[in-house]
Formats: C-alpha cells, structure tokens, sequence
C-alpha cells in the first residue's frame, strides 16, 4: 500500500522550491508550508526532485542466470540509483520470445515491488536471427511489450530486420538494435584504434556499429516505422543518427554512462571490469556522444546494466564476459560527464533520462512531469555531496562496476515509486511489497 508523503522544500526542476504531498500514489498537491494529519514527512531541503528514473536498457537475467541477478535484485539496484521502472532485455533462458516469459517477468516484477518491470520481448525466435518471434502475442499479453531487441546479438538479416519494423507497425512498437555486425568484430576484444594495437588486441572497429546504423535507418524510412539504437558509442553513429533525424526518420537513440566518461585507455589495466560491448571508444568519440546527448541527437541514456558473477570478470582478458553494471552509478555519472561540465541542466536529465525513455517505450505512469494528479513517481537527489564509489553502493547481486574506487558526485537520497518509498534517507527500504 502507498502512503501519504509530505515532501518539504524540494528543488523543482526548473522552478522554485516547493512541498509535495503524495496520497493514493498520487501527486495530491503543490505549494508551500504544505501538512497533513499523520503524513510521514520527507526533509527534502536542498534535494533535487527529478521524475522517477526509468532505464530502457537493463539486463536483469531472471530466469534463467540468477548466479547474476534476479528480478528482484535488480529492481532493488535500480530503487537504490533513483530508477522507478525498467525495461527488461530478453537474453534469458529461456529467452523472452514468447507471451509467457514476458508475463513471468512482468509478475516477479510486481512481487518484488521495487520498480516497474517492462519486459522487452525478443525480434527472432530464441535470439538466432532466423524467423520472427511472437511479436503479435507478446504485444497483446498482460505485459502489453512495445520493444522488441536480439540485444547481444544483432538483427544482422536485412530481410529479417523489414519484416521486423513492418510487422511492429500495426501496434507502435519499436525495434531496439544492436548494431553490431558480426564479421567485423569476429573475435574483437576491444576499440580498434591506437590502444588496440599497442596491446595487440583484436580491435571491434567503429564502422562495425556505423554501417547496420546507417542500413537500419534507410530501412526504417523505407517501412515507415520506428527504429530504436542501442549503445551509440561514435562519433560517426551521432553524425548517422543527426543526418536520419533531419531526414525526418523515425529514429532514436541512446548512450551508456560509461561511454559519456570512460575511454578505451583504461583497457592498458587488462582489468575485466572495463571490458564491454560495444567497447569504451576514444576519447573523441566520448566528446561526440555527450555533445550529441546535449544537442538532441540522442535522445535518451540507458544504463545497459549487465551483471556477471565474479568469475566471469576475475578471469584473463579474453576469456571475460563483456558488461558492467551500471544502475546504481548512471545519475552520479550523468551528473559527473553532463552537468558539472554545463552540457546540460537539471531539466534534461529529467528528459533523458525519464521522460523520453518512458516514451520512446509506450510506458504509461512514468516519465510524467512532477505535477498534481500525475502518479507518484520521484526521485529526491543531493546534488551537494562527493564520495568513493564503492561495492557498499551495490545493491545487486554482481559487483563488475567500472566505477568502484572513483570520486562521483551526488547521492540519491530518497526513491518514491507508485507513492511508496522504495530509498529512504540513502538506504534501501526493506521488505516494501511485505
């Protein structure tokens, strides 16, 4: 059950401080010196009030990869980072190809209650790139699945990808793409560049997400439909993306964290932590992403959280799995990379990081801006402190972040999903579905 909040002196976005009062899992009202009989009351002074978070891209590996994570785990990860709604990729086993599996994850997502679990439903059957899944059957389930993505893997079959923004079409879905192609990065272990030879690295070359960018937004213009990038990392995809866009495509995309502040410089370490797909790139490429964040030309930033178990990382280089987590850390680095640097301001993060992700997935009773009437979504933020990040920050079950040892601003203090508080005071609030 929610229960009745007064939140005092919180910073609006773009506007004066004010309180709010939540009832009913609803905004009730706004305004100042603001009370209610029996409320808990929220010191909010000073805090940041952002729309609660929603992340387009989280891998939460249930069923299937518990070893990993868990639905719950990972939504409790995501209250702890200000998160009140994610959406969840397929590669699970069994993959999330069918109405079945879409539905198990949307109700492990309610019994946990920590955030909303939006399921995102598989392109082709079992991931393999062969033949449709059941896009139809997964959009008409109870999980109502708008997204669809091989993510791992990419729709590389151009026959296959028509047919795929084709067939969404007729109920506004999107096709959310790795864009990968797999003969070019065959055996890749990181950027191909500079670094990568010096180490004597297989390099995973720009031009390998570039050109199933530019095919797939030529294909999307051609179907009429929408197209969705995953994990934009160059500065040749923001210019692909900036060029369909004034074209007037139906094309959006998103950036990670770590490529808004991390480079392919780090790999001098062998450190498995930094290793990723698609990998950190050069520091001009980080530069074109955030300029592109900051333009417009992308549109969204998704966390791409992917655990592992320790084993998979504490390994040689080669033999280590790509992936980081990253919900816990995403707002402190966006604050880091994109609002310390006056890129852009408290206002966009609520836009890329809740709004438009909210949009972009037909997700209703997010995104919403801080408003009576509107579902109590919210995340309370202090934008005032610094501190180590470290594996007390994780709340997941995997700790592979690239960020433990490193300074990062900011701290989220208090987490409000569906008017009950999910992050109480920097500490996750135990048991809120008991």
């Amino acid at each position: 059950m929610s229960e009745t909040l007064v939140i005092t002196g919180a910073q609006l976005v773009g506007a004066e401080s004010a309180d709010i009062i939540v009832e009913g899992g609803v905004i009730t009202e706004i305004g100042t010196g603001l009370s209610r009989a029996g409320a808990r009351v929220i010191d909010a002074d000073g805090l940041v009030a952002l729309p609660g978070l929603v992340d387009l891209h989280t891998h939460l590996r249930e069923p299937g990869y518990e070893a990993s994570e868990t639905i719950l785990t990972g939504t409790r990860a995501a209250a702890a980072g200000g998160f009140t709604a994610v959406f969840a990729m397929p590669n699970t086993s069994p993959v999330a190809d069918t109405a079945g599996v879409v539905e198990q994850e949307l109700a492990l997502g309610e019994a946990a209650g920590y955030a909303t679990v939006q399921p995102i439903g598989a392109v082709t059957v079992g991931q393999k790139g062969e033949r449709l899944a059941e896009l139809g059957a997964m959009a008409t389930s109870r999980a109502k699945v708008r997204v669809f993505s091989d993510d791992g893997f990419c729709v590389f079959d151009p026959l296959i990808m028509r047919r795929a923004l084709e067939y969404v079409k007729s109920f506004d879905g999107v096709i959310a793409q790795h864009a990968q192609d797999p003969r070019l990065t065959e055996g890749a272990q990181m950027n191909e560049g500079v670094v990568s030879a010096e180490l004597g690295l297989a390099g995973w070359p720009a031009v390998a997400e570039e050109s199933i960018i530019a095919r797939d937004v030529l294909l999307a213009e051609h179907v009429g439909s929408r197209l969705h990038v995953c994990h934009l990392s160059t500065a040749g995809s923001v210019d692909i993306i900036r060029w369909a866009k004034k074209r007037g495509i139906a094309v959006t995309a998103e950036v990670t964290p770590h490529h808004l502040l991390l480079t392919d410089d780090l790999v001098r370490g062998y450190d498995a932590r930094f290793k990723v797909n698609p990998p950190l790139r050069r520091e001009e490429d980080v530069l074109a992403v955030r300029e592109g964040l900051a333009d417009g030309t992308i549109d969204i930033v998704a966390t791409d959280h992917a655990p592992h178990p320790s084993e998979n990382k504490a390994c040689e280089w080669q033999a280590a799995a790509n992936g980081m987590v990253g919900l816990e850390s995403a707002l402190r680095v966006v604050h880091q990379s994109m609002v310390q640097t006056g890129l852009i301001g408290w206002a966009d993060v609520a836009r890329v990081m809740s709004a438009t992700p909210a949009q972009i997935g037909r997700l209703s009773g997010h995104g919403t801006p801080l408003e009576v009437g509107r579902p109590a979504q919210i995340t309370l933020y202090d934008t005032s402190v610094d501190g180590v990040f470290t594996e007390a920050d994780l709340h997941g079950r995997s700790v592979n972040s690239p960020y433990l040892g490193r300074a990062l601003p900011g701290r989220v203090e208090f987490t409000v999903h569906g008017g009950r508080l999910t992050v109480d005071g920097g500490s996750l609030v135990e048991g809120v579905n008991a």
